[in-house]
């Protein structure tokens, strides 16, 4: 389970309608018959259209300027193995959602607590992804792709008489070339804006900035930790907790599946990575062989080439191997749980 927040903008300014995002949260209903497309939903209503959940954000911004941000964009991200394990079953993944957002209600450090109905959210089920430019498939097709390029380009070049050659040997080698990619789907070449293959579903919410009421500010930005203020000779408590929030979060979608998660899957061991790769990796080589099978199979699908064959005894050999591809991994996952409107 990945879950991202993101504050969305163009460039340097913050986006003041939310009309863009949920048009892009519309692109799967593009095409499809009434009956069959997604509806926007939250804790209490499962049909919302898309007008009204712009209309809702956007009025919901009382005394927020231009350079802050007026509402935020969480994503929630189930692998395929925690896909397979609720056969993808959307209901269920809606209550999820809605176990999910109490949470993140209570992440806030705020008194008297933050409970969800003071949340204006709304969330969006999407079954698909495509490949972007970060993904490691599209950069180990780049240099075929690069070449298949110039080769086409050549191809109009002939035909307009600025240069000599055979058009059709010139194909047979953008052929060859298609075939040679090391990253292929049913026989074609892997590229840019291209489905990726297997189960991708993900949700997208939209979270005002303010709440209900458009009286108080709840950010979750990375900039507002967990902290007291003094406001009027008082304490005040604010901020919000993310670690508590994507732990909560994770134990709900356990909890409410029977879930049994792999070490590798958990949010304290992604964390751990990051911070104490050598304590990671000996706290995976302790684990029951059928467990570390496992967990050395997830990583390794995540993008770290990992020696499976022959698994070096010494942890931190095996850690600095592996550290510097999940650091980027797990960049490359932040960067797609945000669209950058």
């Amino acid at each position: 389970m990945y879950i991202s927040i993101t504050k969305q903008h163009l460039e340097s300014t913050f986006s003041q309608s939310s009309g863009d995002f949920v048009a892009y949260l519309e692109k799967e209903n593009q095409g499809k018959a009434p009956e069959l497309q997604e509806h926007f939903f939250n804790q209490s209503n499962d049909r919302i259209p898309a007008s009204q959940v712009i209309w809702e954000i956007d009025q919901n911004t009382a005394k927020l300027k231009k350079h802050e941000p007026k509402f935020y964009s969480l994503t929630i991200n189930p692998s395929q193995r925690e896909l397979k394990h609720i056969e993808n079953n959307a209901d269920l993944l809606k209550k999820y959602v809605r176990e999910v957002m109490k949470d993140y209600a209570a992440s806030f450090y705020r008194e008297p607590p933050v409970t969800v109905e003071q949340i204006k959210y709304y969330a969006k089920i999407e079954y698909e992804r495509t490949y972007k430019g970060f993904d490691r498939e599209i950069k180990a097709n780049q240099p075929y792709q690069a070449k298949i390029a110039k080769l086409e380009h050549d191809i109009v070049k002939i035909r307009n008489g600025e240069i000599k050659g055979n058009v059709k040997s010139v194909q047979r080698n953008i052929e060859r070339l298609k075939k040679q990619a090391p990253y292929q789907h049913n026989g074609k070449m892997l590229a840019q804006g291209m489905q990726k293959p297997g189960l991708q579903t993900h949700i997208h919410i939209i979270v005002s900035r303010r709440d209900v009421t458009n009286r108080y500010s709840l950010s979750p930005g990375s900039s507002y930790k967990a902290s007291e203020a003094t406001l009027n000779g008082k304490p005040v408590k604010r901020g919000f907790d993310r670690s508590a929030f994507y732990q909560q979060a994770e134990k709900a979608f356990d909890r409410m599946f029977l879930y049994k998660r792999n070490f590798a899957e958990h949010y304290h061991a992604r964390n751990l990575f990051l911070k104490e790769p050598y304590r990671y990796f000996a706290e995976l080589m302790k684990l029951p062989v059928n467990e570390r099978s496992l967990a050395l199979k997830i990583v390794g699908k995540s993008g770290v080439k990992i020696p499976m064959a022959n698994i070096p005894t010494n942890q931190v050999q095996l850690a600095v191997k592996a550290l510097k591809q999940l650091r980027k991994v797990i960049d490359r996952a932040r960067d797609a749980g945000s669209i950058g409107i």
